[in-house]
């Protein structure tokens, strides 16, 4: 079982940067894979970034790729988003997700804990 804990959502303008981060409270965090999911108004959910449990492989989606960042510090129980030239298309609810794993993939599917969610607002 995980809790998670996302922040640093807010108000930027196109072309800003923001981090995210979510915190996560678990007695084995480098057990878990991790991802950023999204949703904006109207949409479905999507992934955006996803981290295997050490932090060595990574994997993005086609829309992020070369702006989005994500990292982990398995000793902090952290994860985060480092989002880069930001567009009006990426404003959604951000939302942070584990999956306990048994092996060093990255998971670019299904998640069994969230979080509650962080809002980005990208203004043009």
């Amino acid at each position: 079982q995980v809790t998670l804990v996302e922040s640093g959502g807010g108000l930027v303008q196109a072309g800003e940067s923001l981090t995210l981060s979510c915190a996560a409270s678990a007695l084995t965090f480098s057990s878990y894979a991790v991802a950023w999911f999204r949703q904006a108004p109207g949409k479905k959910r999507e992934i955006v970034a996803a981290i295997n449990w050490s932090g060595s492989d990574t994997n993005y989606a086609d829309s992020v790729k070369g702006r989005f960042t994500i990292s982990r510090v398995n000793t902090k129980n952290m994860v985060y988003l480092q989002m880069n030239s930001l567009k009006p298309d990426d404003t959604a609810v951000y939302y942070c997700a584990a999956k306990y794993v048994y092996d060093s993939r990255v998971y670019f599917g299904k998640y069994d804990f969230w979080g509650q969610g962080t809002q980005v607002t990208v203004s043009s």
